[in-house]
C-alpha cells in the first residue's frame, strides 16, 4: 500500500477525504490546508494525502521524482504515458477500498487531487464501481478524454454519474493554463455531469478564496449525504 500522510479532524471520522498532490511534490504538501478549511466540529474527516511513487519524469532529464505519471510532452496533443495513469488510478481506487475497509462507507469518501493529482483523482473516481461523496479536481485537466465516452459514459458499471464535482482552475496559470481544465469541465458537462468551477487570478496554485469556496463545498457534500 502506498505511504500516505494522515490527519483526523476529529474522533472517530465519519468521512475520509483522499487527496492527491502534484508533480514534485509529496503528502505532505497540502497537510496545512487542513486547519484553514475551518471544518466545523461536528464534520470529523480523516484527511489522507499520499506520496505518489518515485518516478523518471521525461520532461525534467530524466529526473527521478514523486509523479503520478510520466511527463513526456507539454504537447496537448502529444505523447501520454497511458500505462501510468492507469497505475496510479489503481493506487487511487486501492486507497479508497482501505477506507472502506477501515468503516467508511463509499458515499462518505471524497476524492481530490491538484495538477497532476488531479487528473489522476478525475480518471479513477469517475470509474468507480461505487458512488462515491465527491470529487475535488483543481488546477487540472482530464487525462486521457478520448476514452471518456467508453469507459465512463456508456460503461454501466460506473456509479458516479450523478456525482458532484469541484473544478478549480487560476487563470494566470503558466503550467497548465486554465483553457485545458475549462475544456474539461465542459466535456464533463456535456455528457450531464454535475460541475462546480471556480477560476481565481492566481498562477498554478490554491488561493485564500478558493480555500473558503472548498470549505463550503466540502461541508455541503456532507451534509447532503
Amino acid at each position: 500500500m502506498t505511504e500516505t500522510v494522515e490527519i483526523e479532524t476529529g474522533p472517530s471520522p465519519r468521512g475520509s477525504v483522499i487527496w492527491l498532490h502534484g508533480l514534485g511534490a509529496d503528502g505532505h504538501d497540502f497537510e496545512p490546508i487542513v486547519p484553514e478549511l475551518r471544518l466545523p466540529q461536528s464534520l470529523a474527516l480523516r484527511f489522507v494525502f499520499p506520496h505518489a511513487p518515485l518516478r523518471p519524469v521525461t520532461i525534467n532529464a530524466g529526473m527521478s521524482m514523486h509523479a503520478w505519471y510520466d511527463i513526456i510532452s507539454l504537447d496537448r496533443d502529444g505523447p501520454v504515458d497511458e500505462a501510468g495513469v492507469r497505475q496510479s488510478g489503481k493506487i487511487l481506487d486501492a486507497l479508497i477500498r482501505r477506507e472502506q475497509q477501515r468503516g467508511i462507507d463509499a458515499r462518505r469518501i471524497v476524492v481530490a487531487g491538484f495538477s497532476q493529482g488531479g487528473a489522476i483523482a478525475l480518471y479513477s473516481a469517475l470509474r468507480f464501481p461505487e458512488r462515491l461523496a465527491g470529487l475535488m479536481a483543481l488546477s487540472t485537466y482530464l487525462p486521457l478524454h478520448g476514452y471518456f465516452a467508453a469507459e465512463v459514459v456508456d460503461n454501466a458499471a460506473t456509479g458516479n454519474k450523478d456525482l458532484p464535482i469541484f473544478m478549480a482552475h487560476g487563470s494566470f496559470d503558466p503550467v497548465l493554463p486554465m483553457h485545458l481544465g475549462r475544456a474539461s469541465a465542459d466535456l464533463l458537462i456535456k455528457y450531464g455531469f454535475d460541475v462546480e468551477w471556480h477560476d481565481y487570478p492566481m498562477a498554478h496554485a490554491v488561493c485564500g478564496e478558493e480555500i473558503e469556496a472548498i470549505r463550503h463545498w466540502l461541508v455541503g457534500v456532507y451534509d447532503a449525504e
